[in-house]
Formats: C-alpha cells, structure tokens, sequence
C-alpha cells in the first residue's frame, strides 16, 4: 500500500501507525481511528472499552457525526438503524 501514503494528510497523527494497520487489511477510517487515538495522549483506546452506551442508546444526529468521523459512505440517506449496522460493520 505504499501508494497511499498519507504524509499529505495533516489529519493523520501517526501516519507510520496508519500505514501498518493498512497493510494489515483495516479499512481506511478504522486504521485512521486507531493510529490517531494511539497518538492522542488524553485517549486511552485500551482502557475505553464497554463504557460507551450502546448504539441503540444514541440519538440519530449522535449516530450520524459518528458516521461522519468514519466518513461512512451514504450515511445522510440512512436511518438510525441503518446508521447502527453502519457503525457496526465499519
């Protein structure tokens, strides 16, 4: 994948990270997830898990800005349970 390199995207904070994840077969926005929230001191990736409440539990516009970070495509024509499969399978 080393034509995808993302040095030109200010948006990725560990781009080495990224890239590896790539090779490893994540997508795009799950790989761009990771490496930024391992490059974020305050975010604690390892630590989150199971305490955000689930997707049912969100609104629709809360589903769909997290459909948005993913840039999950199609996602402004989706309802919320199409957005929560969506969220599910990114």
């Amino acid at each position: 994948m080393a034509n995808e390199k993302n040095d030109d995207n200010p948006s990725l904070k560990a781009p080495e990270l990224y890239e590896t994840l790539r090779e490893k077969g994540y997508s795009k926005s799950k790989s761009a997830a990771i490496s930024n929230a391992q490059a974020n001191p305050d975010m604690h990736p390892s630590e989150a898990g199971g305490k955000a409440p689930p997707y049912e539990e969100w609104t629709k516009d809360e589903l769909y800005e997290r459909a948005q970070e993913l840039d999950i495509a199609g996602r402004s024509d989706m309802n919320k349970e199409e957005l929560i499969a969506a969220l599910r399978n990114n």
